[in-house]
């Protein structure tokens, strides 16, 4: 499924946080991690898309994300 920018853009306005975001998500899937949706695709990198855009994983700031982990 090919996912459009604007529905990918509606949780953040930088497009940095959103490619961060998805390559992040498409490396823990890649890795075998459950998809938060239900996909006909079998490629990480699609499937995070689809995840960003349905809403299921937000774009935040990488600073924070750091922050939260410690």
């Amino acid at each position: 499924m090919l996912v459009p920018l604007e529905d990918l853009l509606k949780n953040t306005q930088s497009h940095y946080k959103l490619v961060l975001a998805a390559a992040q998500r498409a490396n823990e899937l890649a890795k075998d991690a459950p998809p938060l949706v239900v996909t006909k695709s079998k490629k990480p990198a699609v499937i995070a898309l689809e995840e960003i855009a349905k809403g299921k994983i937000r774009c935040e700031d990488t600073k924070d994300a750091k922050a939260k982990k410690a």
